[in-house]
C-alpha cells in the first residue's frame, strides 16, 4: 500500500470533516502542550535543585569528631576524638581513593570592624583546596585563599557576599573592597576577594554567603584552637563514600587508637548521598507531573478515537464499495489507522512546538526573583520530546486501532444497502 494513496485520502478526510478535526486537533494540541510543560517544569526544576546542591559541594564528605563507645586495647569508652591538622596529610599519604582532603576551623561571633562599623561574624580557617571542594569561587577581580598564604600565614580574608553587603554597604562595588583593610578581633587582615552569590540549600553551620575564611595556618596562629572543626574530603573517581567508610574508620583508628567498628567515634555526612534521595524525589515529582498531562492527552486521544467512529459511520458505503471491489481488510485497517496517527501527530507536532516556544519566551524574560533562582525555569530536554513522542504514537495507534477494526469487519453486503 502506497504513502502516497493513505495520504490523499487522509486529507480528503480532512476536507470533509474540516470542523471536526480542527476541533480534534485543537484537543490534541492542548493535552500535547499541557503534558510538555508539566514535564518542562519538573525538569526545570529537577536541574535547578541539582544546581542549587552543588552549592554546599559536589560529591563531598563531612567528617568531624565523636566519642568511643567501646573499650579498646585498653582505653575506655567515653574517650572524645579530636581532630588535628596533620590529620589532613595524615589521610592524603594513607588514602590514595580521596581526590581531595582540606579541613576548616570555625569560631561563632568574632568582631569583624571596618572604619566605624563594627559587626559579629563567623570566621573559618580554610585550606585552598576550599576553593574548589567547597565551591568558593571569588567574584572577578579576588582570589581565594592560597598556599602561599598558608605557608606565609598571611593575615588575608576572602568575604562571603552577604558580609560584604553588611560590612561596606550594598552599593559598594567589589573592585572597590579588594586591598581595603579590615579588623577581626583587633587584628588588620587585607581583603583578597568576595565570593560569587550561590544558592545553599544545605549547610552544617550556616550559610557561605555569612562567612569570613582567612588561611588555617593563621587561624591556628592567631586565634588559638587546638582542633579541627571539620575534615572535608572528596572520594576519587569511581569511589563512593560506602566503598571507603570502613577504610577511614581503619585508618583514623589505628591513629587513635579505637575500635574501627565504633560508629560513634566519627561522624560523617554524605552529600552524595543526600544528593540521590533529593533527585530521586525530584524524579518522582516530575513521574506525577507527567502522569497529569498525560490524562489530559488522553482524553484528546479519546476525541480522535470517537471522531474515527463517527468518520466510520459516515463512510460505511464508502468502505463497503471499496471491499466489494477487491479491496483487503488490511487495506481498511491501515487507512483509519494512519489518519488517527496522521491527526494525533499533527496535532502533537503543534503542541511540542508551542510548548517549547513559550518556555524559550519565559527564558528571556528578566526576571530577577529568588523564587526562580531557588525553582528553576521550564526547560524541554531531549528526553522530554522523546517521551511525549512516544506517547502521542502509542495514544494515536490506539486511537485508529479499534475503529479501524470496526471498518475492516464491515460486511461489503450490508454496507452498500446502509442509507
Amino acid at each position: 500500500m502506497k504513502p502516497s494513496i493513505l495520504f490523499n485520502v487522509f486529507a480528503q478526510d480532512f476536507k470533509k470533516q474540516r470542523k471536526r478535526m480542527v476541533l480534534t486537533l485543537m484537543a490534541i494540541l492542548w493535552g500535547t502542550m499541557s503534558i510538555m510543560l508539566l514535564l518542562a517544569y519538573g525538569e526545570g526544576m529537577k536541574d535547578q535543585f541539582s544546581k542549587n546542591l552543588n552549592g554546599l559541594g559536589e560529591g563531598i564528605v563531612i567528617l568531624w569528631g565523636g566519642q568511643t563507645s567501646v573499650p579498646f586495647q585498653g582505653y575506655g569508652k567515653g574517650r572524645r576524638i579530636h581532630l588535628h591538622p596533620e590529620d589532613v596529610d595524615y589521610l592524603k599519604g594513607r588514602m590514595p581513593e580521596l581526590e581531595i582532603v582540606a579541613a576548616e576551623y570555625i569560631r561563632w561571633g568574632a568582631e569583624i570592624k571596618y572604619k566605624d562599623k563594627l559587626i559579629s561574624e563567623r570566621i573559618n580557617g580554610v585550606y585552598p583546596e576550599y576553593k574548589e571542594i567547597r565551591n568558593f569561587i571569588p567574584e572577578m577581580g579576588g582570589r581565594m585563599i592560597n598556599e602561599l598564604d598558608m605557608q606565609s600565614r598571611r593575615r588575608v580574608a576572602f568575604l562571603g557576599n552577604e558580609v560584604k553587603n553588611r560590612l561596606f554597604g550594598y552599593d559598594t562595588p567589589d573592585e572597590n573592597i579588594i586591598g581595603e583593610t579590615i579588623q577581626i578581633n583587633s587584628t588588620p587582615y587585607t581583603v583578597i576577594g568576595i565570593m560569587q552569590p550561590k544558592i545553599q540549600m544545605s549547610s552544617y553551620q550556616g550559610s557561605d554567603e555569612d562567612v569570613i575564611a582567612i588561611p588555617a595556618t593563621t587561624f591556628h596562629a592567631i586565634l588559638g584552637d587546638p582542633y579541627l572543626d571539620n575534615i572535608i574530603f572528596k572520594p576519587a573517581e569511581g569511589f563512593t563514600f560506602e566503598d571507603i567508610e570502613s577504610r577511614l574508620f581503619s585508618v583514623m583508628g589505628s591513629k587513635y587508637k579505637f575500635d574501627p567498628n565504633d560508629d560513634q567515634t566519627l561522624h560523617t555526612w554524605d552529600i552524595m548521598e543526600e544528593r540521590k534521595v533529593t533527585m530521586d524525589i525530584f524524579q518522582v515529582i516530575q513521574y506525577f507531573l507527567g502522569f497529569v498531562g498525560g490524562l489530559t492527552l488522553i482524553i484528546a486521544a479519546v476525541g480522535v478515537a470517537n471522531i474515527m467512529y463517527v468518520s466510520i459511520k459516515e463512510r460505511t458505503r464508502e468502505i463497503g464499495i471499496k471491499m466489494a471491489i477487491g479491496a483487503r481488510r488490511i487495506y481498511i485497517l491501515m487507512q483509519f489507522i494512519v489518519e488517527a496517527l496522521g491527526i494525533t501527530f499533527l496535532g502533537g507536532t503543534l503542541g511540542i512546538c508551542s510548548a517549547y516556544l513559550l518556555t524559550e519566551l519565559f527564558k528571556m524574560v528578566p526576571i530577577e526573583s529568588e523564587v526562580l533562582n531557588f525553582m528553576g525555569r521550564p526547560t524541554v530536554s531531549l528526553e522530554i520530546g522523546i517521551t511525549v513522542t512516544v506517547i502521542l504514537g502509542i495514544l494515536g495507534f490506539f486511537a485508529g486501532l479499534f475503529p479501524a477494526m470496526k471498518a475492516a469487519s464491515v460486511n461489503p453486503n450490508e454496507a452498500l444497502r446502509y442509507e
